[in-house]
């Protein structure tokens, strides 16, 4: 059985579950807990010596350890419904909003929180070696991802989805990193109506409650 290594309350493993949830594909989950440090202890790092989460391991038991390749995975094994697009400019296209909403929305945030929260001192950077925050950074995601909002909601105005006109990769991880700048005390507004209406069409979709 294929097995999801997953943490409830971070932003990395939901994305996995919504591709995951999105493909239909059945698999189990085991919870690690990453407030108790459990993603650095013995028995996960035999899964994941990277000691993060996500991590799914397959049924001949290899283990993916990182977002990019489950996502991968997920395509090839299950082709339908496709995330990353049917035609060659449809697949550039979610691949290079897929990189600009991680790299301009999610390490912003990333920053800003384990740079700027006293819960991740000694944790500036996820993995298994100690980092220590940098102020000025946390500063510095909080501002890029007030930005990274006024961004995707140009992007959207007009636009059903973030690219190709379909529900894609892209659009993933962009709601969770949408949803999870609330860690950073940033949030939509009434100044994002296009973000606010594409928010709340895709949360009519089962995955997205995952």
């Amino acid at each position: 059985m294929i097995t999801l290594y997953d943490c409830a309350t971070a932003p990395s493993p939901r994305r996995a579950r919504i591709v995951l949830a999105e493909k239909g594909i059945p698999h189990e989950t085991v919870q690690v807990n990453l407030a108790a440090r459990e993603q650095l202890g013995s028995a996960f790092r035999a899964v994941n010596p990277r000691c993060t989460v996500p991590a799914l391991r397959l049924d001949d038991g290899k283990v993916l350890c990182d977002n990019a390749a489950i996502e991968a995975w997920a395509e090839a094994h299950a082709p339908e419904p496709p995330l990353w697009g049917r035609t060659a400019p449809e697949k550039a296209e979610i691949a290079s909003w897929h990189w600009r909403v991680e790299f301009e929305g999610l390490l912003a945030i990333a920053e800003g929180f384990r740079n700027g929260s006293a819960a991740m001192a000694g944790r500036a950077l996820s993995g298994p070696d100690d980092y220590e925050q940098i102020p000025a950074l946390a500063q510095r995601g909080v501002a890029r991802t007030r930005r990274f909002l006024d961004s995707l909601n140009e992007r959207l105005e007009g636009r059903a989805f973030i690219a190709a006109d379909c529900f894609s990769m892209a659009d993933i991880v962009a709601v969770v990193a949408v949803d999870f700048a609330r860690i950073v005390k940033v949030k939509p507004g009434p100044e994002h109506s296009h973000l606010l209406r594409w928010r709340a069409a895709l949360d009519l979709r089962p995955s997205m409650r995952l």
